[in-house]
C-alpha cells in the first residue's frame, strides 16, 4: 500500500465526507428527539393505518424501545441509501474521473506498482466507510444519552451497526469493481451504483407489492437484517458475514482488473 496516495485520497474526500456526515447527524438528532416512550403505542397505531408506505421505507416494525425506534427509522432506510451516495462519489473521485480525464497517468507513472495502487484505493474506500460508521455510532450514543439516559441498548445498536458496515462493504465492492471494469465513464459509475439502487427498489417493491415477494429471494441487500442482528440471531449474523465476504471479493476483483487493464495512458 502507498501511504502517500492513501493520505492524499483521504484529504481529497474530506468535503463530501463531512457533507454526508452532517446530513446523517442531522437526521440522527431529529429521530432521537422524536422518540417518546409514552407515544410509541400511538405511533404503532399510526403505522398500521399505512403499512405499505412504512414498509416501503423499511419502517414496518413496531418500535417499543429506544433501540427499536432507531433501528426502524434510521437503519431501515436512511443508513442504507445515503451512504451509497458517499460510495459513488468516492469511486468517481478515485477511479472513474481520473481514468476518464487521463490524470491517472501521473499515478501510474510513479514508482508505485499497480497492485499497491489498487490495494490503496480499496483501503481508502473501507477507511471512509469505517470512519462514517464510527461517526454515526458516536452521534447516536451521544444523542440518546443526552436526551434519554439509559434508554438505549448499546450492545444491540452496535451489533446492528456491524451488519450495516457489511452491507456498505458489499455496495462499495460492487461500485469499485464496476469502476475498474468499464471503459465508459457513465457505465463505470452507474453499473455498480445503479445495480445497488435497483436492489433497494426491488426490496421496496417486494415489501409493499402483493405477488412481488420473489424479488427478495435473490436480492443481496435483503441479507441485512438489523432487527435480527440486534436480537443476536445466528441467521442474521451469517447473512451479514456473506455480504462482507462478497463485498471484499468484489473489491479484490476490481483490484485485479485494475492491475491488468490497459488504461491507454
Amino acid at each position: 500500500m502507498s501511504l502517500t496516495l492513501y493520505a492524499r485520497e483521504l484529504r481529497r474526500g474530506v468535503l463530501p465526507f463531512f457533507v454526508i456526515a452532517a446530513i446523517l447527524t442531522m437526521y440522527i438528532v431529529s429521530v432521537v428527539y422524536m422518540y417518546d416512550p409514552k407515544i410509541t403505542e400511538n405511533l404503532s397505531l399510526f403505522m398500521s393505518t399505512m403499512p405499505d408506505a412504512f414498509a416501503a421505507f423499511g419502517m414496518s416494525h413496531a418500535a417499543t424501545t429506544m433501540t427499536g425506534f432507531m433501528l426502524n427509522y434510521l437503519y431501515g432506510f436512511l443508513f442504507t441509501w445515503v451512504p451509497l451516495l458517499l460510495i459513488m462519489m468516492t469511486v468517481n473521485r478515485m477511479v472513474v474521473r481520473p481514468i476518464d480525464r487521463g490524470s491517472l497517468a501521473c499515478v501510474l507513472s510513479s514508482p508505485v506498482s499497480r497492485p499497491r495502487i489498487a490495494i490503496t484505493l480499496a483501503a481508502v474506500m473501507l477507511t471512509v466507510l469505517a470512519s462514517m460508521l464510527a461517526l454515526i455510532i458516536v452521534a447516536q450514543l451521544a444523542c440518546a444519552e443526552a436526551l434519554f439516559p439509559g434508554e438505549l441498548n448499546r450492545a444491540e445498536l452496535l451489533r446492528a451497526s456491524v451488519g450495516l458496515f457489511c452491507l456498505w462493504t458489499f455496495m462499495a465492492g460492487l461500485c469499485f469493481a464496476s469502476a475498474c471494469t468499464f471503459r465508459d465513464a457513465r457505465a463505470a459509475l452507474w453499473v455498480g451504483g445503479g445495480a445497488c439502487l435497483l436492489m433497494f427498489l426491488a426490496k421496496m417493491a417486494a415489501q409493499v407489492g402483493k405477488g412481488l415477494e420473489f424479488l427478495q429471494d435473490a436480492n443481496p441487500v435483503t441479507l441485512f437484517d438489523p432487527y435480527g442482528l440486534a436480537a443476536m440471531s445466528g441467521d442474521a449474523a451469517l447473512d451479514a458475514a456473506i455480504l462482507a465476504v462478497v463485498g471484499l471479493a468484489l473489491l479484490a476483483v476490481g483490484a485485479a482488473v485494475f492491475c491488468r487493464r490497459d488504461f491507454d495512458v
